[in-house]
């Protein structure tokens, strides 16, 4: 396999999501760092480790062919020289529908080698739809 070279994780994290859209295992695995140490878990799924695991599970999923539209927000990122944490909510639909699922609360990590930027985890899991209410929480005081 090529390997592909991210310079910035966002780049990485980019070509990560367009992966997801594009089921393009390819691309998928281009992203992901090649040790043995790399771990995926998907919403509601058993914790991937490895490379090869990790590869037939995208390939499992990509096996339909493209069919998920994903938008990410609310990024919160935490970084070091070497290291990237990124929290991300997942707004994942389906082709075609207008609304997406519950969002996915995500966690991305990547880290940075001779050969720039690659993922050595993604961990997602499904979030609860909160309640949107029009009443003010007022914040508690702890004493």
């Amino acid at each position: 396999m090529t390997s592909k070279l991210f310079p910035t994780p966002q780049d990485c994290e980019a070509a990560f999501y367009e992966a997801l859209e594009k089921a393009d295992l390819e691309l998928m695995m281009s992203v992901w760092s090649e040790d043995e140490e790399v771990v995926c878990i998907h919403p509601g799924g058993l914790r991937l480790n490895g490379h090869a695991a990790i590869r037939e599970a995208w390939r499992q999923m990509f096996a339909g062919g493209p069919r998920l539209t994903v938008h990410v927000g609310q990024l919160q990122a935490l970084q070091s020289m070497m290291m990237v944490t990124h929290s991300v909510h997942e707004f994942i639909s389906a082709r075609g529908e207008s609304r997406p699922a519950a969002p996915v609360v995500a966690t991305n990590v990547y880290m940075r080698s001779g050969n720039g930027w690659k993922m050595v985890m993604h961990h997602a899991s499904p979030s609860p739809k909160l309640e949107r209410s029009n009443t003010a929480v007022r914040p508690k005081t702890l004493h």
